[in-house]
């Protein structure tokens, strides 16, 4: 009787621990870079690098805006963001541009951002606030 009990509570621990590793987001931020400084806020965040290639995400709590600031020195990168479960590209920035812009988000949650480069990026200043 106990051996089971023991066996069950097993069982139950790793069930509980694959499903929390499952509830894990699945925007996993992979790059390689130099120079590289960013912070995650739940209402603002922000990278800025001297080089940078691949992917970063950044998780934060709107009220339905975000507002942004892009510059590029040279590279070509997409920002994306994820809210309620569907990714949709937001505006893509190339060499020598900068943006400035904000746009309205369905709804009160959160959102993820999501900024993708297209091979190494140079000289990059990207910020993101909610509101």
């Amino acid at each position: 009787m106990i051996r089971r009990a023991v066996s069950f509570i097993s069982a139950l621990a790793v069930l509980v621990f694959a499903l929390a590793l499952a509830g894990c987001s699945s925007y996993v931020s992979s790059y390689r870079a130099t120079g590289f400084v960013h912070s995650n806020m739940p209402r603002s965040s922000f990278m800025a690098f001297s080089s940078f290639d691949g992917r970063m995400t950044f998780k934060m709590k709107t009220e339905g805006r975000l507002d942004y600031s892009l510059r590029l020195g040279s590279g070509s990168a997409a920002v994306f963001y994820d809210f309620g479960g569907t990714k949709t590209e937001l505006c893509g920035v190339k060499s020598g541009e900068e943006i400035s812009s904000s746009a309205a988000l369905p709804g009160k949650g959160t959102v993820w951002v999501i900024v993708e480069t297209d091979g190494e990026c140079l000289n990059g200043d990207f910020s993101f606030r909610t509101e």
